[in-house]
């Protein structure tokens, strides 16, 4: 559905500037941003994908993956067309390179997406780059909240602060941070975006509230090498703590993008540098089996136990405790096993 967008302003020669994301495209009358979906008529910035919907599919929290923010639950997941960046390995590519049916497609209504979230504890944007619904959820959220749901982002974190600030205030609580690798990783293979700008919304997230997590697929050839993830784990630790969940997920080839699987030693040699540089919450993504498990910082007790995106185990304590030492473990909401 087409509608006015916010966050933007009007120029001379009736062109706009849009806000929405670090990109901040300057867009000519009649034409659009970079991500195609928002666009410029008679100097009023429009988007095209308010309750338009690519996807609606109820789906545990672990899949996004959200380790420590309501383990065990299911949210609605939702998701729009196109993208603002351009990832050469993308694997919802159908999604985030397309854009709406012709006349915008179907639209949902805020109310009706809460309806179809009836039996989830939380409403999650992902799949494609969640902004690009940012009217839609500004006017969901507030619904959701006022009906005790959770509301979640799986982002690459081009949003700009102005957006973050919108959406928090909102209801979003809970954000996935999708850092690709290192500047040149932005540069070659995703269109670019400023991979500083993403770690500083994802500390700016933090310090307003937010529950963060740090996803990033090494991919093979390109970003799983122990250069690039010693600078992922030190820019963690900069920005965002020893705290903050980091995942490091498996690549699959997808497309043209025909580099192999990533290696597991690889993936197992990036767990064990993020741990012995302090972070205390380090999983893998994509293998089954393995590094899905949380255990506690200071014993090593296994406290979380998880398999195929399920919580099959939790031996917490109320507030989230280690039963044998005591350690408050960083979750939000009370974890429980995931329905069968």
């Amino acid at each position: 559905m087409r509608k006015p967008a916010r966050l933007f302003e009007r120029l001379d020669g009736r062109r706009v500037r849009c806000h929405l994301c670090q990109r901040r495209c300057l867009i000519g009358e009649g034409r659009r941003g970079f991500c195609r979906v928002r666009e410029n008529r008679g100097g009023t910035l429009f988007t095209l994908t308010y309750g338009t919907l690519s996807a609606v599919e109820s789906r545990p929290i672990e899949i996004k993956p959200f380790f420590h923010y309501h383990p065990g639950s299911t949210s609605l997941t939702i998701s729009t067309w196109s993208c603002n960046l351009r990832c050469t390995w993308c694997q919802n590519h159908h999604l985030s390179g397309g854009l709406p049916p012709e006349g915008y497609g179907p639209a949902f209504s805020p109310a009706e997406v809460l309806e179809l979230a009836r039996q989830d504890r939380g409403i999650c944007v992902s799949f494609n780059e969640p902004t690009l619904l940012f009217e839609f959820c500004l006017d969901l959220f507030p619904l959701a909240k006022a009906q005790g749901l959770y509301c979640c982002f799986v982002s690459n974190g081009l949003v700009t602060p102005e957006a973050l600030d919108a959406l928090v205030e909102a209801g979003l609580d809970g954000m996935n941070v999708d850092v690709k690798g290192r500047q040149g990783v932005y540069d070659r293979h995703c269109g670019g975006g400023d991979v500083e700008a993403v770690w500083g919304l994802a500390a700016l997230a933090r310090r307003k509230g937010v529950h963060v997590e740090v996803v990033s697929l090494l991919v093979t050839g390109v970003s799983d090498d122990e250069d690039t993830v010693k600078w992922i784990v030190e820019r963690h630790l900069m920005y965002l703590g020893r705290d903050v969940p980091l995942h490091f997920t498996r690549y699959f080839p997808v497309r043209d993008f025909t580099a192999p699987p990533t290696p597991l030693q690889r993936l197992e040699r990036a767990c064990d540098i993020a741990t012995e540089a302090g972070v205390r919450y380090v999983y893998l993504g994509n293998v089954p089996g393995r590094g899905e498990d949380t255990r506690c910082p200071s014993c090593g007790s296994t406290l979380i136990v998880r398999r195929g995106f399920s919580t099959v185990s939790v031996r917490l304590t109320d507030r989230n405790r280690c039963p044998h030492c005591g350690t408050c473990i960083p979750i939000v909401g009370e974890p429980t096993v995931s329905a069968r």
